[in-house]
């Protein structure tokens, strides 16, 4: 897609959109971070219902260490690989205290430094909460990307490197929620909601679904 395409393409979206957020409930930089790590593998409706109570009563690392990792696990039972999530949150909850006086970092390496938190998470973290322009690639990042021919890759990261460099400035503080959003309600997976579309003739995908 040409740079005058990509330009109108966010354009179009941010047009619909002007203040995308996440659909992730959280209070503080803190619960959002534990939010994400919960969503690995999980819907994010699925994570908010685990966590509406648990918000309620933990906001801070210190909270969390509190609860313990059996009082965590009972808060988040109904998420995938629950077990392994709560011994990272407690992990990484820790740490936060022992390394970083409690507060949430805010450099994608130091973020990386805390277990259960990969590269995506960070840039959700850094984007969502701090309003850095990052772009977290997810499977919907991942397929609108390639399918629309903005930003072709065979990683996350190759695409993630390409979103980067066409992306212009002026929409990268929230473009992974125009693309996340996108591909989860309109440009999706199986069925491709190709005629309700907003930038259907701006994208470079061949078998495009209706008249």
């Amino acid at each position: 897609m040409k740079p005058a395409a990509i330009h109108e393409f966010f354009r179009r979206l941010a047009a619909l959109n002007p203040a995308p957020k996440s659909e992730l409930n959280y209070v503080n930089p803190y619960t959002l971070l534990v939010a994400v790590v919960l969503s690995a593998q999980a819907t994010d409706a699925g994570v908010n219902k685990a966590t509406a109570k648990l918000f309620a009563h933990v906001k801070t690392p210190q909270q969390m260490l509190e609860l313990g990792e059996a009082g965590l696990k009972d808060h988040i039972k109904t998420i995938g690989l629950f077990n392994a999530k709560a011994k990272n949150i407690i992990a990484l909850s820790r740490l936060l205290v022992e390394r970083f006086g409690g507060d949430v970092p805010r450099t994608r390496d130091a973020l990386q430094s805390l277990p259960g938190v990969g590269r995506k998470t960070a840039n959700v973290v850094l984007n969502v909460a701090f309003g850095e322009p990052t772009l977290a690639v997810d499977t919907h990042v991942f397929r609108v990307a390639n399918r629309t021919g903005i930003a072709s890759g065979k990683t996350p990261e190759a695409v993630e490197e390409k979103l980067l460099k066409v992306i212009p400035a002026a929409w990268m503080p929230h473009a992974h929620h125009w693309l996340i959003l996108h591909g989860r309600y309109v440009c999706k997976a199986r069925a491709p909601d190709c005629p309700h579309c907003p930038v259907r003739d701006l994208c470079g995908f061949k078998d495009k679904t209706g008249a």
